[in-house]
């Protein structure tokens, strides 16, 4: 029994491995490449929304990479790109818009997302041992090749889950705070354009986040909702 268990375990001991370098390697990275964010119309936004949240401060800082994206770190600290507040800059986004992001990151944060994904991951890495090592058993060479498709699908519809959930915590967050869900909704519009994802259509089973009318229509309905408690 324990040989048995023995690539299983393996399985789940490299990815643990693995997730504590890449958590180490992300902070140092981001330490070494990001300022706080002081002197921004954001700043009052984010006062805004940590008087909502009862906190005494949102921690904002700048990432110095061009890519527009925004990220939030284990300890609660969130990040904009570089390449974000260039689009602002150049009017492709407003503050408000970027508020949505910073709402949408302290979800994550809030919702416990970051740590649900080490374990996610580490489940992913332990199902793709045990299922190629079965499947390969019966389908030789591709057996592995399948393994590797569920197991990614697997983990795509649980990132789809977080940010559905980290999305309705935007919207309620936002709301609260005076700035509404508009811009979070207008931002939709615009992410892949901003981000460059436009091209070959991914199959809605491997996406990692939810397409923009699903996100929306989920927002609405929520909306919808609320104003029927009113």
């Amino acid at each position: 029994m324990t040989l048995k268990l023995l690539p299983f375990l393996l399985a789940i001991g490299y990815a643990l491995l693995m997730l504590r370098f890449s958590v180490w390697q992300t902070k140092r990275t981001l330490d070494a490449n990001s300022r706080p964010l002081k002197g921004d119309v954001l700043n009052d936004l984010a006062e805004r929304m940590a008087a909502a949240l009862g906190v005494t401060e949102i921690r904002l800082n700048i990432f110095e990479i061009d890519a527009v994206n925004g990220l939030a770190a284990p300890d609660g600290r969130i990040f904009l790109t570089r390449g974000f507040l260039a689009a602002r800059a150049r009017g492709e986004v407003t503050s408000e818009e970027l508020a949505a992001v910073i709402a949408h990151e302290l979800g994550h944060v809030a919702l416990g997302h970051i740590r649900r994904r080490m374990i996610d991951f580490t489940g992913q890495n332990a199902v793709f041992v045990v299922l190629s090592a079965f499947l390969n058993r019966f389908l030789p060479f591709i057996g592995i090749w399948i393994a590797n498709v569920i197991s990614t699908a697997l983990m795509a519809r649980l990132s789809r889950r977080d940010e559905f959930e980290a999305d309705a915590y935007a919207s309620a967050l936002l709301t609260k705070a005076g700035i509404g869900t508009g811009p979070q909704k207008s931002l939709f519009h615009k992410l892949e354009t901003l981000t460059g994802a436009q091209g070959a259509e991914i199959p809605v089973w491997l996406r990692s986040h939810p397409k923009v009318p699903e996100r929306i229509a989920a927002i609405e309905a929520m909306e919808t909702r609320w104003n029927a408690v009113r």
